[in-house]
């Protein structure tokens, strides 16, 4: 990987964290409690409690992409980047510019 594609691949991750981190404000928005006090009907009361299980799901996804780029944005400096943890063969640049947070490439990833 050439320095200039390392470049452009941070550049990509940054924006990515930033992007992952207003998503994250947002959803922490939707999974507020809600009250019994709200009058609404019981119906509807389940309908918002289910939700926000989802929202809730939802928040969990979004943080673990965010904390796996945070980790990618450390690493992609590193020299052993780019390089498959399972069979040490270079991922395809299109799969990080695609997945940044990929320590597999394809196949390993398939397999497992």
């Amino acid at each position: 990987m050439t320095q200039e594609d390392r470049a452009h691949l941070k550049k990509k991750i940054e924006d990515l964290i930033i992007k992952y981190d207003a998503d994250i404000i947002e959803t922490e928005k939707m999974t507020q409690p809600i009250g019994p006090e709200n009058a609404i009907g019981r119906v509807s009361r389940m309908d918002a409690i289910n939700n926000k299980s989802v929202m809730e799901a939802s928040l969990r996804s979004k943080v673990s992409k965010r904390n796996k780029l945070k980790m990618a944005l450390t690493q992609v400096d590193k020299e052993g980047f780019g390089l498959c943890t399972r069979c040490k063969k270079i991922i395809n640049p299109a799969r990080l510019m695609f997945m940044p947070e990929s320590t597999k490439c394809i196949h390993c990833a398939d397999k497992f």
